[in-house]
C-alpha cells in the first residue's frame, strides 16, 4: 500500500466514516418546532413568581366584574334610607358582620340577612361592594391608560425610528419638552381645566357618572405619558431598519406604513408587550393618587384612592377602612410589576441570548 505523503494536499476519505444511528443520536439534540412566543410562554411558567402574580391580577377582575352582579346591595345604596321615613342612623358605620335595627328585627323574625362584611361606611353605604367598584374603576384606568400610551407611543416613536432626519429630531426635541414637565403638576393642573371644560358637556351621558376628571385622566396619558414608550420603539426601530429584510422590503418597492407594520413592529412585539405591562400599575397608581386628593371619580362612584380618603376622617376609630383599599393597591401594582418583571425576563431577547 502506498505511503500517503504527509505534505499532501489531498483529502483523507477514511476518515471521513459516516457515523451510525446511535452517533447521531448523541450528537444532535433532536428539538420539536416552536416559535418565538411558544419559548417565551414556557419561560414565563417556570417563573413562579410571576405566574402566581398574573393569576392574582385575573382572580381580582374576574371578581369585579361578577360580584357586582350577585352582590344584594348597591355601591350608592344607603341601606338606612327608606321611603317616606327619616334616615336610620344606626346603618351609619357598622363594623364588619354587624347589622341595622331593621336588619336586627329581621334576622329575629327568622329572615336571613346578608352580611355586611367590611361593615359600611358614614353614609351607611355596603363598603364592601365599595371596594369592588373601586378596584375596578381602578383596574378600567390603568387597562384603557396604558392602551393609550400604547397606540400614541408605537405610532411616534415607529414614525421617528424609521424616517430619521427632521423628522426624528422634531419628535425627539418634543420628548424632551414633555420630560422636562413635572410629571405630577401638570396631571393636576391638566385635570383640573379637563373638570371644568367637560364638566357640563357629560351631563345626561353614560360617562357622567364617572365624572370628567376619569376623562380628563385619560387625555392627560395621551398628552404626557406616552414619551418613555415613543423613545423605546424608537431606539428598537433604528436598530432594525438597516436588517437585510427590511432592505429586501424597499427593493422589492414595499411602502414605509407595510415595512413598519408587517416587518419592525412585529419584531418589537416583545418590548411592546412588557412595556405596557409595566405602564399598567403606573396608570393605576396615578389614577389613585388623583382620586385621593379629590381629583379621580365623581361621587358617589367609589375609586380605590377616594375611599382611601374619605377613610382618613375616621381613622381612629375605623382603621380597616384606610387599610383595606391600601392593601388592595399593593397587591395589584405589585403583582402586576411582578408579572412585568417577568415578561421582561421571559420574552426579552437581549437577556436570553
Amino acid at each position: 500500500m502506498k505511503k500517503k505523503n504527509p505534505f499532501s494536499m489531498q483529502v483523507d476519505l477514511d476518515q471521513f466514516i459516516p457515523a451510525t444511528a446511535e452517533e447521531k443520536e448523541y450528537m444532535v439534540k433532536m428539538r420539536p418546532p416552536s416559535t418565538f412566543f411558544k419559548d417565551g410562554v414556557k419561560r414565563l411558567l417556570k417563573n413562579k413568581v410571576a405566574t402566581v402574580s398574573f393569576f392574582i391580577i385575573v382572580f381580582i377582575t374576574i371578581a369585579c366584574l361578577i360580584i357586582p352582579m350577585v352582590w344584594p346591595y348597591e355601591y350608592d345604596e344607603q341601606l338606612g334610607q327608606q321611603l317616606f321615613k327619616p334616615v336610620d342612623p344606626s346603618y351609619n358605620n357598622l363594623k364588619p358582620f354587624e347589622y341595622g335595627a331593621t336588619e336586627l328585627e329581621r334576622i329575629e323574625n327568622g329572615e336571613k340577612v346578608f352580611p355586611h362584611i367590611f361593615g359600611t361606611d358614614s353614609a351607611g353605604r355596603d363598603y364592601f361592594i365599595r371596594v369592588v367598584y373601586g378596584t375596578r374603576i381602578s383596574l378600567t384606568v390603568g387597562f384603557f391608560a396604558s392602551i393609550i400610551v400604547l397606540v400614541i407611543g408605537m405610532t411616534i416613536g415607529s414614525l421617528a425610528g424609521y424616517l430619521g432626519g427632521k423628522v426624528d429630531l422634531v419628535i425627539m426635541r418634543i420628548v424632551d419638552i414633555i420630560y422636562s414637565l413635572p410629571d405630577m403638576l401638570m396631571v393636576i393642573l391638566l385635570a383640573t381645566v379637563f373638570k371644568l371644560v367637560f364638566g357640563d358637556a357629560l351631563k345626561g351621558t353614560f360617562l357622567e357618572a364617572i365624572g370628567g376628571n376619569i376623562i380628563s385622566l385619560f387625555i392627560v396619558f395621551a398628552l404626557l405619558y406616552w414619551v418613555s414608550m415613543a423613545r423605546l420603539i424608537r431606539g428598537q426601530i433604528l436598530s432594525l431598519r438597516e436588517q437585510e429584510y427590511v432592505l429586501s422590503a424597499k427593493a422589492t418597492g414595499a411602502g414605509s406604513r407595510w415595512i413598519i407594520m408587517k416587518h419592525l413592529v412585529p419584531n418589537c412585539i416583545s418590548v411592546i408587550i412588557i412595556s405596557t405591562a409595566l405602564q399598567i400599575p403606573s396608570a393605576i397608581f396615578t389614577e389613585s393618587y388623583l382620586s385621593f386628593i379629590g381629583l379621580g371619580v365623581n361621587a358617589p362612584m367609589p375609586s380605590l384612592g377616594s375611599l382611601a380618603s374619605d377613610a382618613l376622617n375616621g381613622v381612629m376609630s375605623y382603621p380597616y377602612r384606610l387599610v383595606i383599599p391600601a392593601i388592595v393597591i399593593s397587591l395589584i401594582v405589585l403583582s402586576l410589576n411582578l408579572f412585568g418583571d417577568g415578561l421582561r425576563d421571559a420574552f426579552d431577547p437581549k437577556i436570553n441570548s
